[in-house]
């Protein structure tokens, strides 16, 4: 297959940041199948051969700390920041009820799960609670779930 020296603009999975994908071409020289083709042009074996594919549907292995846990869906990855979420919302539903002093401490507690969560749990099994690096969001979590905490403890009891 000849090289045209540039993007393909028959090729219905696009060319990719590579440019033309003619590492994309089987030892043969016949196109590669598609499913043997990772869908962001990701790395690939020497020869040119792609690298092997994860399961659909699930996320890849953690990279870069050698944390590599088994891969989790999507969905299930949302779950640890949907109950940190949830959590948050109880207690600014308690602040809005004039609760000054539990609210805060509903809310410092879900910060403290969101914490414990990003500490214990790999980083493609906590989904959007990995937001920087381990310890800066770590550092972030606790230090406003310790600021909520004084706060609960010498905002004034308001009498109803």
């Amino acid at each position: 297959m000849a090289d045209t020296g540039g993007t393909r603009d028959d090729d219905p999975r696009g060319a990719g940041p590579e440019g033309a994908r003619d590492s994309a071409e089987g030892p043969e020289g016949g196109a590669a199948d598609a499913a043997d083709t990772p869908p962001d042009g990701g790395p690939r074996e020497p020869g040119g051969a792609p690298a092997p594919a994860a399961d659909a549907g699930a996320l890849p292995a953690a990279g870069g700390g050698g944390q590599a846990g088994p891969a989790v869906p999507y969905w299930l990855s949302q779950v640890p920041y949907m109950l940190v979420m949830s959590a948050l919302a109880a207690g600014i539903v308690v602040v809005a009820a004039a609760y000054f002093k539990r609210g805060p401490a509903i809310i410092a507690g879900a910060l403290l799960l969101a914490a414990a969560f990003r500490l214990f749990l790999p980083k493609d099994w906590i989904g959007m609670l990995a937001v920087r690096r381990r310890w800066i969001d770590l550092l972030t979590l606790v230090g406003l779930a310790v600021l909520l905490i004084v706060l609960a403890w010498v905002a004034p009891q308001l009498s109803s």
